[in-house]
């Protein structure tokens, strides 16, 4: 189990390696529900890892900022980018410090950020929340508590995870079009492999 009391070194370790831990295909619930974005949309993926959402919203001819806090994984997104010949604005940055842009994304996904600890996940989520602009959308796929129990990714701590009321506290206010809890076996590279405890959210934002 990583030492997720470490997550720089950790992850940056992980990251490391020459293939890509989660692989290079996107996220299956983002490819699923991304019909909701608009042609062209502006969008922010929240610690994209080694960049396999990104790179792939960026295929389908939106516009996209990403994100990421380990050096060893930005530098393999940038390079999964130059492969597929698509250009992503690829950052360093974490969900403590990003500077969220009030209004400045037609979208925001954040896919698995199960890092984020209870007593600092309200104060990040805040701040994505506020970098969608009115009308935009959050595309969330994240584990319920029970995933611990799998073993088959996430941290080993079900405080870390997410359940629906935690989301619709946090989204109340927002349309939910899309808010499912289901377990399924997925398949993104060595780091998720198996049977997941799952919950995934697709919420606008209310209109000014």
């Amino acid at each position: 189990m990583a030492d997720f009391e470490k997550p720089l070194e950790t992850w940056n370790a992980r990251f490391a390696r020459d293939d890509y831990l989660f692989g290079e295909e996107p996220n299956a619930f983002l490819r699923k529900h991304a019909h909701f974005l608009t042609p062209g949309s502006s969008v922010l993926c929240v610690a994209d890892g080694e960049g396999r959402n990104g790179v792939w919203l960026a295929e389908q001819g939106h516009r996209v900022t990403s994100f990421d806090f380990a050096p060893n994984a930005l530098a393999k997104a940038k390079r999964l980018a130059q492969r597929r010949n698509v250009s992503v604005d690829q950052r360093l940055g974490d969900a403590y410090t990003w500077p969220w842009a009030p209004s400045g994304y037609d979208a925001l996904v954040a896919v698995f950020i199960q890092f984020l600890p209870p007593h600092r996940r309200d104060e990040a989520f805040g701040g994505m929340m506020s970098a969608v602009k009115a009308g935009g959308l959050f595309f969330l796929e994240g584990y319920r508590p029970e995933q611990v129990d799998y073993r088959t990714g996430g941290p080993p701590n079900r405080e870390h995870m997410y359940t629906r009321e935690w989301l619709e506290r946090m989204f109340s206010g927002w349309e939910i079009l899309v808010l499912d809890e289901y377990d399924a076996e997925i398949h993104e590279g060595h780091a998720h492999d198996g049977m997941s405890a799952l919950i995934d959210l697709v919420a606008k934002k209310p209109q000014d």
